[in-house]
């Protein structure tokens, strides 16, 4: 499988829905295979929260490759001897496109929390800035999970020439009050930490040692991705060996597994692109600048291909059946499939056995 990793920089300015600009940008973005003749074969990718362009493979020196790596490739559902597929990093992200601690042109400083609430809908239409830079005004596909599902839905309303199919996962039409307090726990953690000093920390601060905040807000996060059950099978009640029962700050399994994650999470990821990011998932609304969800869910032309978790208790899968009873009275074409998982939200990262032969087929 070939694999391109590039930056774009981009000059003219990005309007944003809030009435700010972004000026100038830049999106990191990476792509698999080869592009065809007529420009035909082109998958768009979305990622996540807490993901990046590097979607699939593995870069030199790397042991864990992207992370949908068991979904993209080379005779995999996303074929890459057959599509030429593109993932982007999105503005606000720590991970190569401009975000909180981008410099503040012309001045060399980062913006901070001088930087602009951006959105879902702002995420998009940076996309289509690169697309359009690309040379590429059609798609095959776009396809995303979570906060990647939230995009490829967003595409396929304000774009709806763009895309062929629009395959969306685990995500929702609005977020609603429950995800957005469980992300709250996550924001009131990273702002409180003194080490965090209201945004004004230093570049890379947190490299060594990680922020406690962000770790304590992750652990909120990650509850929220997983599933009882999956919490049962994996952990049990199993305590750590060396732990004693009677020690205050003795664990349990479960509780060592969220420091481990938590903890190397903090250090790699910038906090203030996680409250950038975690403001345009709570703002997510695919109905704002249009009459209603009716008239925005009426816009679309691709066929939508939602695929939900049974155990996913951060999108529950009656929202995105919400919008497949709209796209059915509507007679708009579309597919609806309810995946029975114990893994809860992040079963579209996991479970791949489960939905891949869908993709698949969709893309045929």
């Amino acid at each position: 499988m070939k694999i391109e990793t590039k930056t774009a920089h981009f000059s003219s300015p990005l309007y944003l829905e809030s009435g700010r600009i972004l000026e100038p940008y830049e999106i990191a973005y990476e792509t698999y295979g080869e592009l065809n003749d007529d420009r035909s074969n082109v998958v768009l990718i979305c990622h996540a929260l807490s993901g990046s362009h590097h979607a699939a493979g593995t870069y030199e020196g790397d042991r864990k490759p992207g992370w949908w790596d068991g979904l993209i490739g080379d005779g995999r559902a996303i074929d890459t001897t057959k599509y030429f597929v593109i993932c982007t990093n999105v503005v606000g992200s720590c991970f190569g496109s401009t975000g909180p601690m981008s410099e503040n042109y012309p001045s060399v400083e980062p913006y901070r929390l001088g930087f602009p609430v951006v959105t879902v809908k702002d995420m998009v239409r940076a996309q289509m800035q690169l697309l359009s830079s690309l040379g590429i005004y059609h798609l095959r596909a776009i396809v995303g999970g979570s906060m990647g599902g939230m995009q490829a839905l967003q595409f396929a309303v304000d774009y709806p020439n763009l895309a062929d199919d629009v395959i969306s996962l685990a995500a929702t039409y609005a977020t609603r009050p429950w995800t957005i307090a469980f992300n709250k726990v996550a924001v009131e953690a990273i702002r409180r930490d003194p080490r965090f000093e209201h945004g004004n920390y230093a570049k890379d601060a947190f490299k060594e040692e990680g922020l406690d905040g962000l770790a304590i807000g992750r652990i909120a996060g990650h509850i929220s991705y997983l599933a009882p059950e999956s919490m049962d099978e994996k952990f049990g009640r199993n305590y750590v060996n060396n732990d004693g029962l009677f020690e205050l700050f003795g664990r349990y399994e479960v509780e060592r597994y969220m420091e481990y994650n938590t903890n190397n999470f903090s250090r790699i990821f910038d906090p203030l692109s996680y409250l950038y990011i975690v403001k345009a998932i709570n703002t997510f609304n695919l109905s704002r600048g249009y009459d209603s969800l009716h008239d925005a869910i009426s816009r679309i032309k691709a066929k939508i291909h939602m695929v939900t978790f049974s155990s996913d208790y951060l999108f529950f899968p009656s929202e995105m059946e919400h919008i497949a009873n709209m796209l059915n009275r509507n007679e708009q074409p579309y597919t609806y499939l309810e995946v029975q998982s114990d893994y809860g939200h992040d079963a579209f990262l996991v479970e791949l056995d489960k939905f891949e032969e869908n993709i698949k087929e969709v893309l045929q």
